[in-house]
């Protein structure tokens, strides 16, 4: 079932789990909130495995920046790291299931973001392999429409009371929560 869902807090969620897997990476926050009507179990793992990726296949040192954001009726979140990218020749290939880069160490199934392009494209959305803005490393860029009834939820407490609520909770009690851990 789909639910008004807050990205933002998908995505504090998905990047306080990342903990000692990410200890030698600067990963990078910024979320704004973006509601879709998602299965937040679904974007949870599809978020979840594009940051566990970045931070896998970069060396140490290196940064990893997520964020979330509204653009054209389209809530987007951007996953990016500058470390080494992929290979052009695995570009075009790199959704499929069951391709790997050779630099992973065979590590991973493979599957991840074939898993990502599933979710993104169950919730009326899309996944694309992106020149990042650094010229180095990779950029995934998913958009998924916005939920038209948490549109009319205006931030002054007009449209729908319940899904203002819900999402500025949700937001709220993830940010809270990471913040206690570090």
């Amino acid at each position: 079932p789909h639910w008004p869902t807050d990205m933002a807090g998908v995505l504090t969620e998905a990047a306080s789990e990342l903990g000692p897997v990410a200890e030698d990476h600067q990963v990078m926050i910024e979320a704004q909130p973006t509601v879709v009507s998602g299965a937040r179990d679904d974007l949870h793992r599809l978020v979840l495995n594009l940051l566990e990726n970045a931070v896998r296949h970069t060396p140490a040192g290196t940064s990893v920046r997520a964020s979330t954001f509204a653009d054209d009726g389209d809530a987007v979140l951007v996953v990016e790291d500058d470390g080494p990218g992929i290979p052009p020749e695995l570009g075009r290939r790199v959704f499929e299931r069951f391709v790997r880069s050779g630099r992973d160490g065979g590590r991973g199934s493979g599957l991840g973001l074939a898993i990502v392009r599933a979710v993104a494209e169950s919730h009326e959305g899309s996944v694309s392999l992106e020149e990042p803005a650094g010229g180095t490393g990779t950029r995934f860029v998913i958009r998924i429409p916005l939920d038209p009834s948490a549109e009319a939820a205006q931030p002054d407490g007009s449209g729908d009371p319940a899904i203002v609520a819900q999402t500025s909770t949700t937001t709220g009690s993830t940010i809270g929560r990471r913040r206690r851990r570090s």
